[in-house]
């Protein structure tokens, strides 16, 4: 593990992290501004993925490298075990090459403590559940003030969503499962949880396109009778439709 720089207390650090680092990691940099290297960072232009990684690599992977050589980072925490995925685990390796100032703390995060997840169980959009799951990685915050829709009319399976438009086209109330559902509980490995599905539950696959996931969304959709989607990127029209007409034949409304 690399040595953690000395901080300066008049100065907060600009932390990237990767994936669902260990809670005691992540307080150790809850004074500095943490930044989650997975999602998309609309000011940088840069895209030296295109060149560094396989044509045959996830989005969400070529995101993090971008988002790690654009942002000017003095710290990152990087989640590379078996509760991420091997291709960031591999990803590790470059970083160091390409980013030798700045320093990589590997973590592995195998907690089995659940946190429990009332933004997943909750009713409100599918949109509003994934951005307060990953917001809260970044900055913890208990969530009293949620009600569990006691009927989720639909399911989402998966990992976050390169596109994020792809959201709204479930149900308010639908229900989060898989890696987000683990992420939210802060048990990003158990395998157990990420394959849980309610038994006739609507419910949508869906995994990035080169995503090592793809095998266990495929799987789990053709086991629940549900939609398997592998998306490269942005959704097409295509795909789109697959969505909705799933929900609407399914009977999964708005």
């Amino acid at each position: 593990m690399a040595k953690t720089p000395p901080q300066d207390s008049t100065k907060k650090r600009k932390v990237g992290f990767i994936g669902c680092p260990p809670a005691e990691v992540m307080a150790r940099f809850r004074r500095d501004e943490l930044i989650d290297l997975d999602n998309l960072i609309l000011e940088l232009s840069v895209s030296d993925s295109e060149k560094l990684l396989p044509a045959t690599t996830c989005r969400i992977i070529k995101r993090i490298l971008d988002n790690a050589l654009g942002l000017e980072l003095d710290l990152i925490i990087f989640d590379d075990g078996y509760s991420k995925c091997d291709n960031a685990r591999f990803l590790g390796r470059l970083l160091e090459s390409q980013l030798k100032e700045v320093p990589l703390i590997h973590t592995q995060n195998d907690s089995t403590e659940s946190r429990g997840t009332p933004v997943s169980d909750s009713g409100l959009s599918l949109s509003e559940k994934v951005s307060l799951i990953l917001e809260d990685l970044a900055r913890p915050s208990e969530r009293k003030d949620l009600t569990p829709c006691p009927d989720p009319p639909a399911g989402f399976w998966g990992v976050p969503c390169a596109d994020e438009s792809i959201y709204d086209l479930f149900p308010r109330g639908t229900l989060v499962l898989g890696w987000l559902r683990c992420c939210e509980n802060r048990t990003p490995a158990d395998l157990e949880l990420e394959c849980w599905v309610p038994p006739g539950l609507p419910t949508v696959f869906f995994a990035q396109t080169f995503c090592s996931k793809n095998i266990l969304a495929k799987h789990l959709a053709a086991e629940h009778n549900g939609l398997y989607l592998d998306v490269d990127g942005t959704v097409s029209r295509s795909e789109r439709a697959k969505v909705e007409a799933f929900l609407h034949f399914r009977k999964a409304g708005h």
